[in-house]
């Protein structure tokens, strides 16, 4: 469960139970990437990770699957934020320049249009200076929260 909780941005952190094993923001999940979300008061969500090179690709760059993981994980809090539990449905990522690992880097998402269950989203990867160097649109699907469990191992 997503709770909320102040900071000095005039934004709310999207915080998360001690048992939640995410790979994006679980803080359960030792090799996870612990992203830390905050919300504007327009539903933007915003996070300002520094990403290990422990998930590169290329020397002193992150890894593809690594950029996906920090867009999908920033659209899914921009549906978080608006009260959505949604599942990525469809994804496209554009790979515009490098994204260096190891630095401070600046993401973020909205929702840009909600109709039923459907809600498309946007997401970008800057640099500290604002130059876009990834971006994503998706399309996310409404869920009942209480219908997801674990998977059966069987």
């Amino acid at each position: 469960m997503t709770t909320p909780e102040t900071n000095p941005r005039d934004t709310v952190l999207l915080t998360h139970s001690a048992q939640n094993h995410c790979f994006g923001c679980g803080v359960a999940n030792s090799v996870g990437l612990h992203l830390k979300f905050a919300v504007k008061p327009d539903h933007t969500v915003l996070a300002d990770p520094s990403i290990s090179s422990d998930y590169e690709g290329p020397p002193g760059c992150l890894h593809g699957g690594i950029i996906a993981t920090l867009l999908d994980e920033a659209m899914s809090k921009a549906n978080r934020a608006r009260g959505v539990t949604a599942m990525t449905r469809h994804m496209q990522v554009d790979y515009l320049h490098p994204v260096p690992s190891g630095a401070p880097i600046h993401i973020e998402a909205r929702v840009s249009r909600s109709e039923g269950r459907k809600n498309w989203t946007e997401a970008t990867i800057q640099s500290p200076e604002g130059k876009i160097l990834a971006r994503a649109s998706g399309l996310f699907i409404r869920v009942n929260p209480h219908s997801l469990t674990a998977a059966d191992p069987a």
